[in-house]
């Protein structure tokens, strides 16, 4: 029988079921007044039965309203006995369906169906036949035959991902929909498959993809009503409001009757009027704002502030920010720039911040309106403020511009970017040219390096793309270099600041750092050399003070290219000439040269041998402290060359701890302005490597509050300076004890062996460190961490991170960091700089987190930021004492909450955690396990053990038999938290291993109460769980140790074996004694 005829008669026989079944005359009709009987029209089309009400409709819509042609609607009591002049009240209750009628029917339906299943049976066992007929109906069966099975996996893949949609499993079901898909699906299951992963986007927030996904099942399926309101729901959240009431617009046409679909577009429609009458208000109100502001007769100074203030705050709301654009802000905005006030200036300014802020077409159309080189060229005015507030203007541009667009603005908008890198270079073009630019204050060229120096660098070295640096380096480097080779004093000369110079070494350092190969280095040393030449040579002595300070420039930054113009004919001999000039701003150009190439291997012998003298005759007859200043630098950097190697000495007895007086007298005096006294600094830094000077340094409370209150100075190029005499002093530098046989082997060889100085042991240095923890270091470093500078480069991050580390190496200690500021200012550490730096404020992190309430030391959301780094202190690459203080600060902190819990899972640290519960050493081991057992409370972590084919649990009751009782109570906690919440774990119990009854026996009879009481709350988890393991438990000795601990002193303890006695006792295993017990 084939399949067309068994459907035909299927079909024949259930519809003369129905007719048997089902009322036919209108009197009929009047006594079973909810059916709707099937019918067929003039034309032969069929409308099946259904009851009242149906989904669709209101519950007082029970009644069938039965017209022959449209197949029955549902209606009111009222309208039915209108309909069929019957009144419902005086007839009698309809009668219920058993007579033999449809009784018979029902009877003959169910023998045809077998005979029915049968038949197919048959025909699927003839058509699997090798060799049959069936089988020889070539290519075209086969394929043919091949869509059944590939639907029934469609199928079940879908089934699998609706089952963990329904477990709150989102990611699971849209692996298993996305699956389904890659199996070439028909239309309509592609259209389902689309609208099920659009409904995992909206439950995991991502409202894009969401939207596309919905879109695509549209696209197959344009009455599929689910996908409609999906994708209103996403267009909703990404606030496109006119979008998703179109989308839900089409729902209720398509079921007018959806209570849901009628709500939400209720709803939508509120939001949409509260957002029109608010933009409508708002109108009138930037109108007003503009007019107070350029109203020259507006005398009132307190009116004008409000509306400027009013205008930025609107600008900072997306919707605020459209609405000034689209009603020419952008040119009111330009007028107020063009007035000059630095009130109204300000005001302008950060109001487009708002307009640009991450918004790539407003951004353009912003700099095409008021000119690119307009917005760039309001960093070189002389106010501070105003040049800030550009400067904050051009890196939301910047951010804008590289990041694309990231509130979802679609269509339009985003069309009129054609090639965002042409935008880019155009600004960039800008930022050099106001590099050279007579005229523009320094404060305005400073900014213009910050912005190169966060703007032109790969962010990643992992981007292979690195070709804005290398137009930056065609374009603009000798304009780079300009900067830092200015010379103050002549006429014309560049205005710069004290920071000029330093940011535009760190820029520099920063273009040669993001350089790939040899080449491209090489043409940057042939490009820094050129310029030098050219300075250097037929350009007199001005020429060579420039070309001098270039020099110095490059030694600060990339010191490979400094050595290499170091070593162009003249410049070292030019440089030792100068020294001995008459002229000050020679002399001062001269020996900072001189300071800079003396910590460069190459060159510090050669400065040892012929410079020493120089600057010892400089430091003696020089009058002014500048100058003498400077040589002390230079004798301290040259005295400093054996680090902290106690045996080499490079002056005599005694003459470092002179420098270092006089350093901290200079470092002391208030009448010298900061950037003179920032040398004294360099050269501490360089001193306090000798164990004699830190012990002075410390003692010297005046030289060290100046100290701290220079580092909070504007003089921000002492922040490196600063931190590596801290450094020094809490010797927080990385240092292995050497090798008693490879010292005694040195020895006998005749080499060289670092000998440490005895001021250097672990005492002294924690008296240096209590000594300037009283002296306030919390709250400098503190402070430096807050700025905003290029001069905090990753270096300088990375010695913050150490100086941390040393300070809170004491747990007496780290009350104190933490009151003052110090876990705050941790986590930028910890999550930005170089590998080591963060490694470093990582652990200072985690010693914190030991010994400190969590919540008290990072309060509100601060508390989230810390569990990635120590997450990252977790890796193979850290040394076991960094995993073993991340485990226990992870162990604090997922004991707190369930977001902290689900915080951890997600930065993937479970696996990790278990490898450490393998390792060989114990407080290693002993840490992992407890922070599994705080993760234990976590549904992820339940699942993880509760999974088929893992040693998890096995681990668990293996390790709480171990002889070590901190790992046993660790483990013991686990399972007693995981066999209270998930009862089968305590069933899988007695099958990870047979020595279970002897770990357990052990635990309830330790003299530990914890261990006793984990083991007692265990016991009673399996006994609740199964009556088999109870009886197990309680024909071992298990039930001794159970009535003994039941009759001892009233405890948690006491009260867990009673109930484990009461339960067997309910089970029917013992029996109570004759007291009731």
């Amino acid at each position: 029988m084939g399949f067309p005829k068994r459907l035909s008669l299927g079909l024949l026989l259930l519809f003369s079921w129905m007719t048997l079944a089902q009322p036919t005359s209108l009197s009929a009709l009047a006594q079973y007044p909810h059916l709707c009987q099937t019918t067929r029209d003039a034309d032969g089309r069929h409308y099946p039965g259904f009851f009242c009400p149906r989904l669709t409709d209101a519950p007082e819509e029970a009644y069938c309203c039965h017209l022959q042609a449209a197949g029955g609607y549902c209606c009111t009591r009222d309208e039915f006995q209108a309909l069929h002049q019957v009144n419902l009240s005086s007839l009698p209750p309809p009668p219920i369906l058993r007579g033999p009628g449809p009784l018979l029917a029902l009877g003959l339906y169910g023998l045809l169906l077998a005979v029915l299943v049968t038949a197919d049976l048959v025909h699927f066992c003839r058509s699997r036949r090798p060799g049959s007929g069936w089988g020889r109906r070539g290519p075209s069966f086969r394929s043919s035959a091949a869509r059944p099975l590939q639907a029934s996996s469609v199928e079940q893949l879908r089934k699998d991902g609706n089952e963990l949609f329904k477990c709150g499993d989102y990611e699971g079901a849209l692996t298993a929909y996305t699956q389904a898909l890659d199996l070439g699906v028909t239309p309509q299951d592609q259209a389902i498959l689309h609208r099920n992963r659009s409904a995992c986007y909206l439950k995991l927030e991502d409202y894009d993809k969401a939207e596309i996904e919905a879109s695509k099942a549209i696209e197959k399926d344009g009455g599929d009503v689910k996908a409609l309101y999906r994708r209103s729901q996403a267009l909703e959240k990404l606030g496109r409001l006119d979008q998703a009431v179109l989308d839900l617009q089409r729902c209720v046409s398509l079921e007018p009757k959806n209570k849901v679909f009628q709500e939400a577009l209720r709803s939508i429609g509120g939001q949409i009027q509260e957002k029109v009458r608010y933009m409508s208000s708002t109108d009138a109100k930037v109108e007003q704002m503009f007019q107070i502001l350029l109203d020259p007769q507006e005398k009132g100074t307190e009116k004008k502030q409000k509306a400027s203030q009013n205008l930025v705050v609107l600008a900072r709301e997306d919707a605020g920010a459209e609405k000034i654009f689209r009603n020419n802000g952008v040119q009111l905005l330009q007028r107020l720039l063009d007035t000059g006030e630095a009130d109204l200036m300000l005001a302008a300014l950060r109001t487009l911040v708002g307009i640009c802020s991450e918004h790539q077409s407003r951004t353009v159309a912003t700099l095409s309106v008021l000119g690119t080189r307009r917005v760039v060229f309001i960093l070189g005015v002389e106010n501070q403020a105003v040049s800030l507030a550009a400067c904050h203007l051009l890196q939301v541009m910047f951010d804008a511009l590289k990041e694309g667009v990231k509130k979802g603005f679609r269509g339009k908008e985003g069309a009129i970017i054609v090639d965002p890198a042409r935008e880019l270079k155009v600004l960039i073009s800008n930022l050099l040219e106001l590099l050279t630019e007579v005229g523009v204050s320094g404060q305005g060229r400073d900014n213009a390096l910050a912005l190169l120096i966060k703007t032109v660098p790969r962010k990643s070295l992992k981007d292979p793309n690195n070709s804005l640096t290398l137009w930056v380096i065609d374009q603009g480097l000798r304009k780079i270099l300009e900067v830092g080779g200015s010379v103050q004093e002549p006429p014309g000369a560049l205005s710069v600041t004290a920071n000029s110079r330093m940011s535009a070494s760190i820029l520099l350092n920063k273009l040669f750092d993001d350089l790939k190969c040899d080449a491209e280095r090489e043409n940057f040393h042939r490009l820094c050399e050129n310029y030098i030449k050219s300075w250097f040579e037929d350009q007199g002595l001005a020429g060579k003070l420039r070309a001098i300070q270039t020099v110095s420039c490059l030694l600060q930054g990339p010191c490979d290219a400094g050595n290499r113009a170091l070593e162009l004919s003249g410049v070292m001999e030019t440089v030792i000439a100068l020294c001995a000039s008459e002229r000050e701003e020679e002399q001062l150009v001269a020996v900072e040269a001189l300071i800079h190439a003396a910590g460069k291997a190459k060159r510090a012998s050669f400065i040892t041998a012929n410079g020493v003298s120089l600057l010892k005759d400089l430091y003696k007859r020089s009058e002014k402290d500048s100058i003498r200043i400077r040589a002390l630098v230079g004798l301290c950097k040259l005295g400093s060359a054996g680090g902290t190697d106690f045996s080499m000495k490079q002056f005599a007895e005694g003459s470092t701890l002179k420098l270092a007086k006089q350093c901290r007298k200079w470092l002391c005096n208030d009448q010298i302005d900061a950037g003179t006294r920032r040398w004294a600094v360099e050269g501490l830094a360089y001193l306090t490597f000798d164990a004699d000077v830190k012990e002075e340094f410390v003692e010297d409370e005046a030289a060290l509050k100046a100290l701290f209150q220079l580092s909070r100075s504007e003089e921000r190029s002492v922040l490196f300076a600063v931190a590596s005499g801290l450094v020094n002093c809490t010797n927080s530098y990385d240092y292995e004890e050497p090798d008693p046989k490879m010292v005694e082997l040195a020895k006998y060889a005749k080499q060289h062996v670092p000998e440490q100085h005895p001021k250097d042991k672990p005492n002294f240095v924690r008296a240096r460190v209590k000594k300037l923890l009283a002296a306030g270091v919390v709250s400098a470093l503190t402070c430096m961490v807050k700025t905003e500078s290029p001069a905090l480069t990753n270096s300088c991050r990375e010695l913050l991170s150490r100086v941390f580390l040393a300070l809170v190496e004491e747990a007496e200690d780290r009350g104190t960091v933490v009151a003052q500021g110090g876990g705050k200012a941790l986590l930028p550490l910890a999550l930005e700089g170089t590998d080591v730096g963060q490694t470093k404020a990582a652990q200072a992190l985690a010693k914190l987190t030991i010994t400190s309430n969590p919540e008290m030391t990072f309060p509100g959301e601060r508390i989230y930021e810390v569990v990635r780094p120590l997450v990252s202190l977790l890796h193979l690459n850290c040394s076991g004492l960094q995993n073993f203080e991340a485990l226990m600060a992870l162990t604090n902190l997922a004991g707190i909450s369930e977001r902290l819990r689900q915080k951890i899972v997600k930065e993937k640290a479970v696996p990790m955690i278990e490898g450490y519960m393998f390792e060989e050493h114990e407080m290693i081991r002993r840490a992992a396990t407890e922070c599994m057992c705080n993760l234990a409370m976590s549904k992820e972590v339940q699942d993880l053990f509760e999974a088929e084919g893992n040693d998890r649990l096995k681990l668990l009751v293996l390790y709480s038999g171990e002889d070590d009782d901190l790992l046993r109570r660790a483990a013991a906690g686990g399972l007693a938290m995981l066999t209270s919440v998930r009862p089968s774990l305590c069933c899988r119990i007695p099958q990870v291993t047979t020595h279970w009854l002897e770990i357990l026996q052990a635990l309830l009879l330790s003299s530990n109460q914890e261990l006793q009481h984990r083991g007692a709350v265990v016991v009673l988890n399996m006994v609740e769980a199964s009556r088999e393991i109870a009886s197990t438990l309680m024909e071992s000795e298990v039930l001794e140790i159970l009535s003994v601990l039941a009759k001892g002193k009233e405890g948690p303890v006491t009260r867990a074996a009673v109930a484990c006695l009461g339960k067997a006792v309910e089970y029917g295993l013992i029996k109570p004694n004759q007291d009731g017990q």
